[in-house]
């Protein structure tokens, strides 16, 4: 919807995603899509800002652009029996990990589930054929799906349907698909990592350091898709001058060679310093910065980009890093401030060495695949 000049962002939301909760006690809780929206027009109204929009669910026709029809009926069954109190777990390991079992009767986590992928098809129509540049889908970022295995609390990858769906229906030939979750997004990566036409970006911890242990800077695409992987694994502890250096060096000059048609992003509030499950360094102003650094990369594709936010678990500063991550990506202009009593990020560690070390690794890596990275 544009108002004057001004185009208001579509956000992807509705109350239903509250049920993607795996239980009590397990790191992944559906309140995130309560406080969010909360906490989002507390602080900044939604006129001239921004529009809240549902998406259907999707159907097990969408699901098969980027699942086999064996996990699609499994994991159905398993998850709407375990909410009845039912065991049919007989061949839960041959599709799931154990980070998937619920705690308790799960609610609708698969129907949940259907309706992240429900959200991502409809952001990608409302940037291709809608009149928005961009758009956000909150909940999402399941970048550890895979098609017939999945693990990391995530059951079906929305972010490679966006990919697979904008490359079939829309028939892109160049998609640029950032991550900028803590984890590195291992489902997201083997669904391209042959492709030539999807260019995939990983920033995230050291695999040495964090699941799922993959992510290292000489696996960058096989076959076609040879160079079009690039993983950024950041030290402990990097702060936003690291994420600063790692988007100058690579990710932006890469981005500007490459001439995306559309930007896909997708990652949560998991890098802050402060998140109880990773040990990067961000600040909210980070946060920020990776929003405003994605709406400067989408100069070169008409403002195109979608955004995926889901993951992160530090309740507390979890809406406050969402905000920022929106705010930098649409140019609102919102106060972020840390809550005083979270701790900073701590000082004196060789992040930026170790950072100016991989970014060297990294280019030497690809150097023979993109001409910028050779200056």
């Amino acid at each position: 919807m544009r108002k004057g000049n001004k185009i208001t962002l579509p956000i992807l939301y509705r109350e239903e995603l509250k049920e993607y909760d795996f239980g009590p006690g397990h790191p992944f809780r559906g309140d995130r899509y309560e406080t969010f929206p909360q906490f989002l027009q507390e602080k900044l109204p939604a006129k001239d800002h921004y529009q809240f929009q549902k998406a259907d669910w999707a159907s097990d026709d969408d699901l098969l652009l980027i699942c086999r029809r064996e996990y699609i009926d499994f994991t159905r069954t398993y998850y709407r029996l375990a909410d009845l109190g039912e065991d049919y777990s007989s061949r839960f390991q041959q599709f799931h990990s154990g980070d998937n079992r619920p705690h308790g009767r799960p609610g609708r986590l698969e129907e949940a589930a259907r309706l992240i992928v429900g959200q991502a098809k409809k952001a990608c129509d409302l940037v291709q054929k809608g009149g928005f540049p961009k758009a956000v889908c909150l909940g999402g970022g399941m970048h550890h799906a895979k098609p017939n295995w999945v693990e990391g609390f995530c059951l079906y990858n929305d972010v490679a349907f966006a990919g697979r769906y904008l490359l079939e229906k829309y028939a892109l030939q160049r998609i640029l698909i950032l991550d900028t979750d803590a984890h590195a997004g291992n489902g997201t990566a083997e669904y391209f990592y042959e492709d030539a036409r999807v260019l995939f970006i990983d920033i995230h911890q050291d695999p040495h350091t964090l699941y799922p242990g993959t992510g290292f800077t000489h696996q960058i695409g096989e076959k076609e898709g040879k160079g079009y992987t690039i993983n950024l694994p950041m030290p402990p502890y990097a702060g936003d001058e690291c994420y600063r250096l790692a988007f100058e060096e690579v990710i932006l000059p890469v981005t500007l060679e490459f001439k995306p048609q559309i930007i896909l992003r997708n990652g949560g509030s998991d890098p802050h310093s402060s998140d109880n499950l990773t040990n990067l360094g961000l600040t909210l102003n980070g946060f920020r910065m990776i929003g405003e650094k994605v709406r400067e990369m989408t100069q070169i594709c008409g403002g195109k980009a979608i955004d995926m936010i889901g993951s992160g678990y530090n309740k507390e500063i979890l809406p406050h890093a969402w905000l920022a991550l929106i705010s930098g990506l649409a140019g609102f202009s919102v106060p972020i401030e840390e809550p005083p009593h979270i701790a900073p990020p701590p000082r004196g560690t060789p992040a930026l060495d170790e950072t100016k070390r991989m970014i060297g690794e990294s280019k030497e890596m690809l150097k023979d695949h993109w001409t910028c990275l050779t200056k």
